[in-house]
């Protein structure tokens, strides 16, 4: 969304980039439409595949070629093979405000030394398993813990810490109860 030919990078993000991005958003609301779609096929066992070939952000189709692969350790019957679906929603929660993060302290001037996020949660199995109604078959809670360092000042980073957790969309995806619309197709 810009076309400046020398770009103005901090953290690895191209600031120039994302303040034309939200300028051209603000300006023209069509732009800040995406649509995101995977699709995922079973493998045998506990194992599947899912497949990442589009996205579309402001209208424009973007190519992608990524297969994520999922499985279950042993203790849960799987193979080991890979993270399982839990450690893929935590990671997808961690990364999205690591995107956040980065974003933020670059337009703010803030030069990030170092920055990771932890996230834990606990799952009885009894509700997974249908074994007792009155278990959750999810989370109670998720806890997590950001650790930042950089040139930036405490108020600053708690500033950005508070707007990461009111813009992260996958944050507000797994804060707030997000309707989920099926439909079974038997062949």
């Amino acid at each position: 969304m810009t076309t400046t030919t020398e770009l103005t990078m901090l953290n690895g993000v191209n600031t120039d980039g994302v303040r034309g991005a939200i300028d051209t958003i603000t300006q023209d609301p069509s732009h800040a439409k995406t649509h995101w779609q995977v699709a995922t096929q079973w493998r045998g066992g506990f194992r599947s595949d899912t497949r990442v070939t589009e996205c579309t952000i402001g209208g424009q189709r973007v190519a992608k070629d990524f297969t994520i692969r999922v499985d279950e350790p042993l203790q849960l019957f799987g193979t080991n093979q890979y993270a399982n679906p839990q450690e893929h929603l935590l990671a997808a929660l961690n990364a999205c405000m690591i995107v956040g993060y980065s974003a933020l302290c670059s337009l703010e001037g803030i030069e990030i030394q170092a920055l990771s996020v932890e996230t834990e949660g606990d799952i009885d199995l009894r509700g997974f398993l249908g074994i007792d109604s009155t278990v959750k078959p999810g989370y109670d809670q998720l806890r997590y813990t950001v650790r930042i360092k950089g040139n930036g000042s405490a108020e600053q980073f708690e500033k950005i810490h508070h707007a990461v957790m009111a813009t992260s969309p996958n944050y507000f995806n797994l804060a707030t109860a997000v309707p989920l619309k099926s439909r079974l197709v038997v062949e």
